[in-house]
């Protein structure tokens, strides 16, 4: 299944970013395309199989190379990087020795290369520090931003759930123009928004309830007319969960 990739995966944390995929519930979920591949199952590829991990692992190194090359191709706007230091970055990626770095990039010396590789160490050592810096920053704020609490069973807490309540508030305005009790008018939206908007579905079931598909279907067409979309987005980001044959459903989290 492929879907356009709506993950502001620059914020999500180095390590996922490094494995080229995020992960919930119900799938793995390509960070450069956006493809999801379902847990649980078993992927046939010629004459091997392959458990989703591995799959996904797989369509990233078929589709994309290596998040490396996907990363190393992103415009100077995106990394910083001049198309010199790129070539150079791909070298040494790729485990070059020096000799064959000079020889293919047209370096004058050795020395050269040994300064670039010594200026690139320094480069990650100042990151760190930026980093860090910047945390100091935003912990030390005389009013820090207040947040609405993340429901109790989200699936993968990361920057899209900073949402302060007045952009919950200003979202349900734009996307229920009709007000919270009437009709969604798009889902097709970012992340961020589609919490929004799932939050305020989810409050329409009652906790402690268990619905059959028909009573969750019909609650969710009168919000939106694709409401299979709105089910499983409800139960991949821990709204809602159901049995394995999907004869039951139930609020997670009212949250």
């Amino acid at each position: 299944m492929f879907m356009k990739n709506s993950t502001n995966w620059q914020e999500l944390p180095i390590e996922i970013i490094k494995q080229g995929f995020t992960e919930n519930r119900q799938f793995y979920e390509c960070i450069i395309c956006g493809r999801e591949i379902e847990k649980g199952m078993i992927y046939k590829d010629g004459a091997d199989l392959y458990e989703a991990r591995r799959f996904m692992e797989l369509h990233i190194t078929r589709a994309h190379g290596s998040v490396f090359e996907y990363l190393i191709g992103l415009d100077k706007k995106s990394t910083g990087f001049s198309e010199h230091m790129c070539k150079l970055l791909r070298c040494f990626y790729n485990r070059l020795p020096d000799a064959q770095i000079q020889q293919q990039l047209g370096i004058g010396s050795a020395s050269t290369i040994r300064n670039h590789r010594f200026a690139l160490k320094e480069k990650e050592r100042q990151a760190k520090i930026l980093m860090a810096v910047c945390e100091l920053i935003r912990e030390n704020e005389v009013s820090p931003v207040k947040y609405i609490e993340p429901h109790a069973t989200a699936t993968m807490v990361d920057d899209r759930y900073k949402i302060t309540p007045e952009e919950n508030e200003k979202i349900l305005r734009k996307y229920f123009p009709d007000g919270l009790d009437g009709r969604l008018t798009t889902f097709y939206i970012k992340e961020k928004c589609k919490l929004a908007v799932l939050r305020h579905i989810a409050s329409r079931f009652e906790s402690g309830r268990k619905y059959t598909e028909k009573e969750v279907t019909a609650i969710l067409k009168q919000v939106f007319d694709d409401h299979a979309t709105l089910r499983r987005y409800l139960i991949e980001y821990g709204f809602m969960d159901r049995t394995s044959d999907c004869r039951s459903y139930w609020l997670m989290s009212a949250g």
